[in-house]
């Protein structure tokens, strides 16, 4: 089988950023179960604070600039996905949000996703539910069981204890998501030609409507 491309998406503000370091460790566990299954996996991150100005140029143009487009383009073609956002106000941040309204209404359907988030406290756990959770199955995708939230006091307490602990969350949802690849065929890297519209023709075609 044709190695596994495997996209992480993160949301986190700062640097360095606890959002990026429990993306980071998903990671790694995910890849690791799957090269002990026989996968061979080629693990891309994106890091969406570097994409936020081409993010809200494109919300409002409609034209992705040249790196959200490859970006873009990594998530629809990754055979899964492992998606983590930092919690504000109960809920995933405007920047997470505004990269998924620019993805393709159909690109995830079917695809393998792992969600996870990071939050001040463990009370903002529950956004994982309510708002992660059916964000990702409106998209249809194939969310794992397992989501895996990290509050701030996790992040000194953990271990590698039982299920209950950080480790051992990560461990199961990694496995989870590991599990649903491994018997997949990679998705194939063959791209249509893109056409290239000229950029009067595109604002004409804007004033028609």
């Amino acid at each position: 089988m044709n190695t596994l491309d495997l996209v992480v998406v993160t949301a986190g503000l700062g640097v360095p950023s606890s959002t990026r370091l429990l993306a980071d460790r998903l990671a790694e566990a995910a890849a690791r179960d799957l090269r002990a299954a026989g996968r061979e996996v080629d693990v891309r991150v994106v890091e969406l604070r570097e994409l936020a100005r081409d993010i809200a140029d494109n919300l409002v143009t409609g034209f992705p600039p040249p790196a959200l487009r490859d970006a873009v383009r990594a998530v629809e073609e990754a055979d899964g996905l492992i998606a983590v956002t930092p919690i504000f106000s109960a809920s995933y941040s405007g920047l997470f949000k505004s990269f998924v309204d620019v993805l393709d209404r159909d690109a995830l359907t079917g695809k393998p996703v792992l969600i996870a988030a990071t939050g001040g406290t463990a009370r903002h756990s529950l956004a994982l539910e309510h708002a992660l959770r059916p964000l990702f199955s409106y998209l249809r995708a194939a969310v794992v069981p397992t989501a895996v939230f990290a509050a701030s006091e996790d992040w000194g307490a953990d271990g590698t204890g039982g299920d209950g602990s950080l480790a051992g969350r990560i461990a199961r949802a990694a496995g989870e998501l590991a599990e649903s690849l491994a018997g997949r065929p990679a998705a194939p890297r063959t791209r249509p030609t893109e056409q290239v519209v000229p950029f009067a023709q595109q604002l004409a075609a804007l004033r028609a409507h």
